[in-house]
């Protein structure tokens, strides 16, 4: 591979490489919770508020779209916050949580529907077009998720122990109301930025398939993220190599990297059981 191509693929490798980072550890906490597709819903929610802003003549990269997509996402992330009850129910949130993304997929086509690019900026949404993110786009996105990345890390004990062991918070007197409307604010916050620039699908990929293979050979936080981190490098390098040799869309190539890598580690767990 020349040198030339390797200056053109740095970027959307140090953004893939970003968010592996941040997303490997929320994928932890949103799989121990048990709503694995509350990263679709808020994903959608934010591209709900792209779509919102995109019919309003918002410009697609500009500050106020990422804050109208921004506000529907947290207005997304404290319905989830509010909703979530450790105690048994009739309703489980898995439900709540599959209602909204149905209803906001659902938004997103009916408001793109007589828009002549519709059918464009839905595949936007749902693949991203990280192969073409600047160097701007990583240092903003590093930034941003430096801060909650120190954040979490400074509150790591009660954001784990809310995750992990909620019934434990509750017996010490844990708020799990306003813990779980930090941890989804934040949450939001990331998936916001990350469908940005990478797209629905893959920043669903990115925060669940590495963090289900890190669970499938580890019982440990630490080895959980080690093998977690590992996944996402892995794909990152050979996903982005092979979408430009071969001249694939990148995040779709992405996601079905992902797929296979979890097949993989899924056959490789049952034999070694």
């Amino acid at each position: 591979m020349s040198w030339e191509i390797i200056q053109f693929l740095l970027p959307a490798f140090c953004i893939c490489l970003i968010l592996t980072g941040i997303h490997v550890y929320l994928g932890i906490h949103v799989i121990s919770r048990g709503v694995i597709f509350v990263d679709l819903a808020l994903a959608q929610i934010a591209a709900l508020g792209a779509t919102a802003a995109f019919l309003l003549g918002l410009p697609h990269e500009g500050g106020a779209t990422y804050f109208v997509s921004l506000t529907f996402t947290l207005v997304g992330a404290a319905i989830f916050a509010a909703t979530r009850n450790i105690e048994k129910r009739r309703i489980p949130q898995e439900a709540i949580i599959g209602v909204t993304y149905a209803i906001s997929s659902a938004a997103i086509i009916i408001l793109t529907d007589k828009s002549s690019h519709g059918a464009e900026h839905i595949k936007d949404m749902l693949v991203g077009n990280i192969l073409w993110v600047s160097w701007e786009d990583v240092l903003t996105t590093l930034g941003l998720y430096s801060v909650i990345s120190v954040f979490h890390y400074k509150f790591r004990k009660k954001f784990l122990m809310i995750s992990l062991h909620p019934e434990e918070a509750k017996a010490k007197k844990l708020s799990l109301k306003l813990w779980d409307l930090l941890f989804y604010a934040s949450f939001g916050l990331v998936i916001t930025s990350s469908v940005k620039v990478a797209g629905v699908l893959l920043v669903f990929s990115y925060l669940v398939v590495p963090s289900i293979i890190g669970m499938l050979f580890s019982a440990s936080i630490k080895g959980r993220l080690a093998i977690g981190w590992s996944v996402g490098f892995l794909a990152s390098i050979f996903g982005l190599t092979a979408s430009y040799l071969f001249d694939l869309p990148t995040g779709a190539c992405l996601v079905v990297l992902f797929g296979i890598l979890l097949l993989l580690a899924g056959v490789i767990r049952w034999f070694v059981k």
